[in-house]
């Protein structure tokens, strides 16, 4: 898959491409339904399958604006993690544009000709059920498929995807992971729930309690997701690794408002030695929660928390 930063590049529009548009947080099974369906239909029709998409996140950007980055959504997934599942979804082009005060007062019909047209060169354009696109959210379905046959490029709208009656959405997995509910959220997502990213060197504090860690950042700010959960660890060793993993601030030891997931394998591979897993990209799966963040009063009963929780891990797996 070829990734771009805006749409201006050479290379694009190329031959003209089947695209869909989208924030794709989570990547969920609508979400997949919805990449089936244009990868389907650019096999037909001999294009690339393109993604656009949008970094930051537009409610990101609009809720800063109003000065309330509080009401912004949890984030689901990293950049890294959204273009890995777009990947392992057949799409061949993905382009993230950055969501600015130019781009968001764009009339609707700019946005069909310089983006659409000029930038992409869309033959094909399949869009949500709830697709708005323009300035105050101008532009609507009908206008989209008008201005595609003024234009010359097909429209069509994929209405929402259920599961059991409920309607799949980043929302209701947002909502499954601020509960804790990882069953929950694997339904929804069609997998475990998942973080990857690169292992980095930290203040070594976990050697010092006796509980060696690897860190993994987190970079959005608010994660969906946050407490110390049983997760399995992917990349260190053939086989998938049993963890305990804190994904948050860390306010016993830090609280600086940067978000990590520390991970401690509950089987060190020897293999590895001490240092050895540094550097290696790795896939966390959480699997289950076992409670929110805490604060702790002192480094010693952080280390006896720890062991509480690993303890709790080992029980988990072995049941």
């Amino acid at each position: 898959m070829r990734v771009f930063r805006g749409f201006h590049h050479p290379g694009l529009p190329g031959p003209g491409c089947a695209l869909t548009i989208g924030n794709f947080d989570g990547v969920h099974r609508g979400h997949q339904a919805m990449l089936a369906l244009l990868t389907n239909e650019a096999r037909h029709r001999g294009l690339p399958a393109c993604v656009l998409s949008f970094e930051p996140h537009p409610r990101d950007f609009f809720a800063g604006r109003a000065g309330r980055p509080e009401t912004a959504p949890l984030r689901i997934a990293t950049l890294r993690d959204k273009l890995a599942e777009l990947e392992r979804c057949g799409v061949d082009i993905a382009i993230i544009a950055r969501f600015d005060q130019r781009f968001a007062a764009q009339p609707p019909q700019a946005f069909v000709d310089d983006v659409l047209v000029r930038g992409l060169g869309a033959r094909y354009v399949l869009v949500g059920d709830d697709f708005r696109f323009g300035a105050s959210r101008a532009g609507s379905y009908a206008m989209l498929d008008a201005a595609g046959a003024a234009a010359g490029f097909d429209v069509a709208r994929m209405l929402s995807y259920e599961v059991h009656g409920a309607r799949v959405s980043s929302s209701a997995v947002r909502a499954a992971l601020s509960a804790g509910d990882m069953t929950g959220a694997a339904a929804l997502l069609g997998r475990p729930y998942s973080i990857s990213g690169h292992a980095i060197h930290g203040r070594k504090l976990g050697r010092e309690l006796g509980f060696r860690t690897l860190n993994l950042r987190f970079a959005p700010a608010r994660p969906a997701a946050m407490g110390i959960f049983v997760v399995r660890v992917h990349g260190l060793a053939d086989q998938a690794l049993p963890a305990v993993a804190s994904l948050g601030m860390r306010p016993t030891v830090e609280d600086a408002g940067r978000v990590l997931l520390e991970v401690h394998c509950l089987d060190w591979p020897a293999a590895l030695g001490s240092e050895g897993g540094y550097g290696r990209c790795l896939k966390v799966e959480l699997l289950h929660k076992l409670h929110d963040e805490l604060r702790y009063d002192s480094l010693d009963a952080l280390r006896d928390g720890i062991a509480r929780d690993v303890a709790a891990a080992q029980a988990w797996f072995a049941a």
